[in-house]
């Protein structure tokens, strides 16, 4: 810390020293300075509020007396941890160093609980991601000194990286797309919130019930009209999307979330046909994990079967890498990407050149592609596993969603609410999710009709904690 802001007033009684003194100690006491964080230099810091250094050497002659600060040899002034005289019970005071306090706000967002197990069906396995290699091509293009890589890039993203895209969307997914139709964008919220700009305001959206809640907000925010479609074991239902007087329909056919449903051919070009009826209408094809599926062949994509553009694709490399990267993509029919390029050319690309750069390498030199295969048989391990610990259920639960991605389904058979199973499963310290969390209307009747179900995730469990975890919940449930 080379400087610190303060305002420091004449005509008020108290010496600068005073004033400088009285500051950093509020600072401390409130937890605004945290225990082992460096102060300026008195030199730095005179400079920076343009007083004589003695000012502040007796500012810090004074913290340093009363136990605040600590000076180290050759190192500087730093702050002392002093939990014992904080005022606890004062307004904006804390009680311990401001970063434990954060720990515990983080604790009580989640109602105080310490959980043991948490099965959360958006956890990811990066216990064996290929770091080295990742920090082998950073290095490597780091070292390159290209100056242009810190300039400003493409507004769509680095041609490089939408070229290896679409091959490989190409290649596994069926999709049919050049690199100029692809826009890079840092995770799905940001290319949601770049279709508004495309489609236009108060666009009518038909959506599934239920859904992936996020993209559900990110839809409402846009003072979208949503309406959802019930669904069967097929997914959304092309005669009642008929019914709606919408524009565009959300769908996940390769893994729909969080159900877990694979919408078969027929049922996809239903969906076209309806698409096709009608000018200005599309299909959102949120492809978000198809890379992990465990029986039979990959389903293709929809936007592969799709001949007139009306399929707007989105991707993204959260799942298969990590969520860290926040590298997502968009394929957009020829249409559109004239709509795009006329009302939001201007708005920069929000991936850095250096992470696009990385992400490019790792794929074109197979290193993502081999990473992906080891994935498929960890998380394959873990699926396994996970059916065979629950056959026990299989008497008072329906297991389903076993195909593909990483969660699987329990629909009780009983009359036992989903907040009960909750509750019960708490009080063993597991946590678990209910289908209501995805929920996003009553008006529709939900496939399974009243029966409580279950998320059950597995990518962030290793083998062990699989096993233990369902023992509890075998405890808890049965």
């Amino acid at each position: 810390m080379n400087d610190m802001n303060m305002e420091l007033r004449t005509g008020t009684g108290k010496c600068l020293y005073e004033q400088i003194y009285e500051h950093i100690r509020t600072e401390i006491r409130e937890g605004k300075l945290l225990a082992g964080e460096k102060l300026p230099s008195t030199r730095s810091l005179a400079e920076y509020l343009q007083i004589s250094r003695s000012t502040v050497d007796y500012a810090y002659e004074q913290l340093l007396s009363e136990g605040y600060i600590e000076a180290r040899p050759y190192r500087g002034y730093f702050v002392c941890h002093i939990e014992e005289l904080l005022n606890s019970g004062s307004v904006g005071k804390i009680s311990g160093t401001y970063a434990a306090d954060l720990i515990k706000a983080e604790q009580d967002t989640h109602g105080g609980k310490e959980w043991e197990f948490d099965f959360s069906p958006n956890a990811i396995d990066m216990s064996a991601f290929p770091f080295s290699v990742w920090n082998r091509i950073s290095r490597t293009i780091l070292s390159e000194e290209k100056s242009e890589l810190f300039a400003a890039g493409h507004p769509q993203g680095e041609w490089e990286l939408r070229w290896t895209i679409s091959r490989y969307l190409h290649a596994s997914r069926g999709v049919n797309c050049m690199p100029e139709q692809i826009i890079v964008g840092a995770g799905n919220d940001y290319l949601l919130m770049l279709l508004e700009k495309i489609l236009g305001r108060h666009v009518k959206i038909a959506m599934e019930n239920p859904t992936y809640k996020r993209a559900w907000k990110i839809f409402r925010s846009f003072a979208y009209e949503i309406t959802t479609v019930d669904m069967d074991e097929a997914g959304m239902k092309a005669e009642e999307l008929r019914k709606k007087e919408v524009t565009a329909a959300y769908i996940m056919p390769s893994h729909q979330f969080p159900t877990g449903v694979v919408m078969p051919i027929g049922r996809r070009m239903e969906l076209l046909n309806w698409a096709k009826e009608k000018e200005g209408r599309y299909l959102i094809e949120d492809d978000y994990d198809s890379e992990f599926r465990y029986r039979g062949k990959p389903i293709p994509s929809l936007q592969g079967a799709d001949q007139t553009g009306k399929v707007i694709y989105i991707g993204t490399f959260s799942k298969a890498i990590a969520p860290a990267i926040r590298v997502s993509y968009m394929v957009l029919p020829k249409d559109l990407l004239t709509v795009y390029r006329e009302k939001c050319y201007f708005y920069s690309s929000t991936v850095s050149r250096i992470d696009q750069k990385i992400l490019n390498e790792f794929i074109s030199d197979g290193y993502f592609e081999r990473h992906l295969n080891k994935m498929r048989k960890v998380y394959k391990g873990k699926h396994d596993l996970m059916l065979e610990k629950l056959r026990p259920f299989c008497g008072r639960f329906i297991i389903s969603g076993e195909n593909a991605g990483l969660h699987l389904l329990l629909c009780c058979r009983d009359n036992r609410a989903e907040q009960e199973l909750i509750k019960a499963a708490n009080q063993k310290k597991i946590r678990v999710y209910g289908l209501s969390d995805s929920l996003v209307s009553n008006s529709t009747e939900p496939i399974w009709g009243d029966h409580a179900v279950m998320l059950l995730g597995y990518g962030g469990l290793d083998d062990q904690a699989i096993r233990l975890g369902i023992e509890r919940l075998k405890d808890a449930w049965l």
